[in-house]
């Protein structure tokens, strides 16, 4: 069965973005050691999950980084990469969807991952945004955490885990302190 691999970044105090969407605490200059951590937890996945909003950023960024010449080799590698993917959009407004590939999800969200988990392929990874994902973490769908602790404190923003009904436990697998100032925690379900 295909596993949800969650990839966020998140300030220490645990919020994904601020208020209005904002990411500009986010470190985006990662050393060498979080860019093989991606790429590793990357390479079991043929497909990604995002919500609207992120999928919008995501079909005009990424399509311009493949042709823009002042891309870095690994920016571009990442661009081919989300092309190829398979784009599964949890929407319930977007109604078309222009960069290939993309599949948009209306139906009901543990119908369709469980549908897609059941599917052949490869994982799926999810990035959010934070009701999206939010929704996932309440439905118990995810099976791998991948957290990116920035080093900010942002005092108010949108949380993943703000909308819990009960409490839940992860395991920790592992945790990696990266050079660019990014902790990686890596958790699981707890059984």
């Amino acid at each position: 069965m295909r596993k949800i691999k969650l990839q966020m970044q998140v300030s220490v105090d645990g919020f994904v973005c601020g208020p209005d969407g904002e990411m500009d605490w986010t470190v985006w200059n990662w050393d060498e050691e979080l860019k093989d951590y991606v790429r590793e937890i990357m390479a079991s996945a043929d497909s990604f999950i995002a919500g609207r909003v992120l999928y919008e950023g995501m079909s005009v960024y990424w399509p311009s980084v493949k042709t823009n010449p002042e891309s870095s080799e690994d920016d571009k590698t990442a661009a081919e990469n989300f092309d190829s993917m398979t784009k599964h959009v949890f929407s319930k407004t977007l109604t078309h969807a222009d960069w290939n590939n993309t599949i948009i999800e209306s139906g009901d969200l543990v119908e369709t991952v469980n549908r897609l988990k059941s599917q052949e392929g490869g994982d799926l990874m999810l990035y959010g945004g934070a009701r999206l994902v939010s929704s996932f973490i309440e439905n118990n769908l995810i099976d791998e955490y991948h957290i990116f602790l920035n080093p900010a404190a942002i005092g108010k923003g949108k949380p993943i885990f703000g909308n819990l009904s009960e409490k839940f436990g992860l395991e920790l697998v592992k945790s990696k302190a990266c050079p660019c100032g990014i902790v990686v925690l890596n958790y699981v379900p707890a059984k």
